[in-house]
């Protein structure tokens, strides 16, 4: 029966070492949820609930990108497993362990136009590998999926799906799937040991290195190699020696010396950026994980470890320095970034602003920079939060408004800085090709959509702290407040 089989793939998933667990409530998951919730009740597992699914899945993701260990997402049939299509594509493109438990009706009822029944096999197509379960699995069936999802993503092969078929009855309190987990005899799944591919970089005082997101180890190669390092604010890398805060100032007067350039990560933030890497010759860190970078097809070798050879001088790297120049907009996020230790950054005008200005400096950032959009960006950092404890996220007010039912905590207490840069509409719009191009009436209708939302009133019915800043002091006495807190400062 269903629960059999449930009870036996969870214990196996716990065993494993998959032991956050996300949940939605739902019927047809329901053997998976009781499961679940007997591993909880042993302390060997952790569960978090939250009403719907598009949400779950971005906590599910935020909690896997800031711990670095799988997150099961668990789901009941139907639009329920669409509605994490979002968050698996971001999981695809930025490489997060995220693993979809989705609850499914027998096959036999696919295309029969049986209620709330569709066919979920592959629903997220090339974003994730899909196993299908049929009804009648056994125990030991469960016992080789547990395998499976461990290789899976040692391997760092990204999302997977295990696609649960069952039948009725759907749950039962037996068996103790905390019980089961303490029997099993499972021998531990180790990656097998691999030497990585090496590459040797001659390197010059025509060299920069560039920091995307997940570029931490460009840090380790500039300083080796004594080169400007150009790292994104979600890079991860931005600190040390050789970080410049102004690079894109700099770029203006020393682009046209750069001819090589050493990329680790996607860069996505900066047209600046991107154009050194079109115009340059390109040496790119790779990784099973994260793949290949190329979208202008100017790499002309990759390789998992770049080893410098050779070294720039002082006096390149000291030419890349220079205090950034500071609008309204950049002194406030570079406040944000000073008081934050670990900080979770939307896609909006305000990542552009800190990629101008932010200083140097040790910090855990978070971001969805994989397609770069603004989905789920609150319960991302509410599951970051969860992770890592005090958290920061700096967003917009359309990024709050996108997901405003992530505000919706179902029982949690993240401690959670929600700092909103608050100007009533998509700015970033105004910086772009549209806005040379549309009619002032058009690029508000269509594009800057202008809001006035009371984000007071929100932060109130969701049971949020709320604090209201119109400039630097106010935000100074608000970061005395411990989350989940909305922090909502009104911009230029």
């Amino acid at each position: 029966m269903s629960q059999v089989f449930a009870s036996h793939l969870l214990a196996n998933l716990v065993r494993q070492g998959v032991t956050n667990y996300f949940l939605a409530p739902g019927s047809r998951s329901q053997s998976l949820a009781i499961a679940i919730s007997q591993l909880e009740a042993a302390g060997k597992a952790k569960a978090v609930v939250r009403l719907d699914e598009r949400s779950l899945g971005f906590t599910a993701l935020g909690h896997a990108l800031a711990s670095g260990s799988p997150a099961a997402v668990v789901v009941t049939s139907g639009t329920a497993v669409a509605n994490l299509h979002p968050a698996v594509l971001e999981a695809h493109h930025s490489s997060v362990p995220l693993l979809i438990l989705s609850a499914d009706r027998p096959a036999s009822l696919r295309g029969k136009g049986a209620n709330q029944t569709t066919n979920q096999v592959g629903l997220f197509g090339s974003a994730a590998v899909c196993i299908d379960v049929p009804i009648g699995a056994t125990p030991q069936d469960a016992l080789e999926l547990g395998t499976k999802v461990a290789r899976h993503f040692q391997a760092g092969s990204g999302p997977l799906q295990l696609n649960l078929q069952f039948a009725p009855p759907l749950s039962a309190s037996e068996p103790n799937a905390a019980e089961l987990e303490m029997t099993l005899q499972v021998a531990a799944s180790e990656e097998p040991v691999r030497e990585l591919t090496q590459l040797s970089v001659p390197v010059d005082d025509h060299t920069v290195v560039v920091a995307g997101s997940s570029g931490e180890r460009a840090r380790e190669f500039a300083e080796a190699a004594n080169l400007p390092l150009l790292a994104e604010p979600s890079s991860g890398a931005r600190a040390g020696r050789c970080a410049s805060a102004a690079y894109l100032s700099r770029i203006d007067e020393l682009g046209d010396q750069v001819r090589k350039v050493v990329v680790f990560g996607k860069p996505t933030l900066s047209r600046k950026l991107l154009s050194l890497i079109e115009d340059g010759t390109v040496y790119f860190e790779s990784s099973s994980r994260h793949g290949l970078f190329d979208p202008f097809d100017s790499v002309i070798a990759s390789a998992e470890r770049l080893i410098p050879d050779g070294k720039g001088s002082d006096q390149w790297v000291s030419s890349w320095k220079a205090e950034p120049e500071m609008t309204s907009r950049g002194a406030f996020v570079s406040e944000v970034w000073n008081r934050s230790d670990s900080l979770v950054l939307g896609a909006s005008d305000l990542i552009r602003q800190l990629d101008q200005v932010a200083a140097p400096k040790e910090i855990a950032v978070y971001s969805n920079r994989g397609l770069s959009g603004i989905d789920g960006v609150v319960s991302t950092a509410i599951g970051v939060a969860l992770a890592k404890g005090p958290t920061t996220a700096l967003i917009g007010d359309l990024t709050l408004l996108h997901e405003s039912g992530g505000l919706n905590l179902t029982g949690l207490a993240p401690d959670l800085r929600l700092v909103v840069g608050n100007d009533h509409g998509g700015e970033i719009f105004k910086k772009l090709e549209i806005a040379q191009t549309a009619s002032p009436e058009v690029l508000e209708r269509f594009f800057t959509t202008p809001q006035r939302v009371d984000i007071e009133g929100l932060a109130n019915a969701y049971g949020w702290q709320y604090e209201a800043c119109k400039d630097l002091g106010d935000l100074a006495e608000a970061w005395s407040l411990t989350g989940p807190v909305i922090v909502d400062y009104l911009l230029d």
